[in-house]
């Protein structure tokens, strides 16, 4: 039984593959972004990257955490080692306006971005809506980090070109729950992305739709038409105790999301274990080696290549996705609000 559970939550040392923290080369010189990186599986890979020798940018909504996240990793760094280099800039990615704003903001005013985590995310909770009225877990999870990738992938492509520089990395949190869909998804309309299909559903949609981004969308309509250096990988932590299991309480009432929080995380990594997939997807060295095995893969422990559910594997799902995306983003902040997605600037 401990087998099976094992499987199906990623909380199986073996997947592990020897690697960890420590395992993650020198950063030196090279920039990083982290959404959600105040917390949890986010915290932990910005954590990591920082104490490799990276400038990090945690992005978040809330900025009471950010303070205490920042004093942590620098406590734990050697101090004979470089100042780390650890910011924060509040970023809200259920408003489109905030992350434009925040998205120039990078892009001007950065030397290069090597490595984008896209991490921050609605877990399993109830149905709300974003400041653009769209379903809150759709466009947290998916919508905030497609447009944000949108406004800062002119400064990786301009990274690509600077002296002795490794591949750049964009890297999007996604989840095994992706197959967990309990209804047919089309991603054809916005009427469809805001209708309520239980917090399971909601959740899993959005799992679904960043892998159909990276895979279907950065890399097959962008990276590979472009010749571009830029990787792009989806990963899935595990089941991880982090701060979103506190969201039970919202979506099941506080007795029964109490139980069911205190039910689950004995089978659940710790976000420190939950980065790894993440952390070896940023940086590994394998992946400067042989970039085009990785480029627009799905990996559930580091180095470990895994196959999507069907849905996630459909071209036409994935078309639907990048159409719907650039849509709403139109519709909310006029027709010229994407940059060229192959050009420089």
């Amino acid at each position: 039984m401990q087998t099976v559970i094992n499987k199906v939550t990623g909380n199986d040392a073996n997947n592990i593959s020897g690697f960890d923290h420590e395992s993650v080369p020198e950063l030196k010189g090279r920039t990083a972004v982290v959404t959600g990186g105040t917390v949890g599986i986010g915290f932990e890979v910005a954590k990591a990257l920082a104490l490799a020798g990276a400038r990090v940018l945690l992005l978040s909504r809330r900025s009471e955490n950010a303070e205490e996240a920042i004093s942590k990793i620098k406590s734990e760094a050697d101090p004979t080692a470089p100042i780390v280099d650890v910011t924060f800039t509040p970023c809200d990615l259920g408003s489109l306006e905030n992350v434009r704003q925040v998205g120039d903001r990078i892009r001007e005013q950065e030397d290069r971005l090597d490595i984008l985590v896209l991490d921050a995310g609605v877990g399993v909770n109830k149905y709300d809506v974003s400041a653009d009225g769209i379903d809150r877990h759709f466009a947290v999870n998916h919508l905030g980090h497609f447009y944000l990738t949108n406004r800062v992938l002119p400064l990786m492509r301009r990274t690509t070109e600077l002296p002795d520089t490794h591949v750049p990395r964009i890297v999007a949190v996604s989840s095994e729950l992706h197959r967990a869909l309990a209804t047919t998804v089309k991603f054809a309309s916005i009427d469809e992305i805001n209708t309520d299909i239980g917090a399971n559903g909601l959740y899993a949609r959005s799992k679904l739709a960043n892998i159909l981004f990276i895979k279907y969308g950065l890399v097959e309509r962008v990276l590979r038409p472009t010749n571009s250096r830029i990787v792009a990988i989806a990963t899935h932590p595990g089941a991880v105790h982090t701060t979103q299991q506190d969201q039970f309480k919202d979506t099941f009432g506080t007795v029964m999301g109490t139980m069911m929080k205190h039910l689950t995380i004995p089978f659940m990594r710790n976000p420190e274990q939950g980065s790894l997939s993440t952390l070896w997807a940023a940086t590994s060295e394998e992946v400067d080696q042989d970039p085009a095995k990785w480029n627009g893969h799905y990996i559930t422990d580091p180095g470990q290549l895994n196959e999507e559910s069907r849905a996630a594997q459909s071209p036409e799902l994935g078309k639907n996705l990048w159409g719907l995306s650039e849509l709403i983003v139109r519709k909310n902040l006029g027709p010229d609000a994407l940059l060229p997605w192959d050009q420089h600037m």
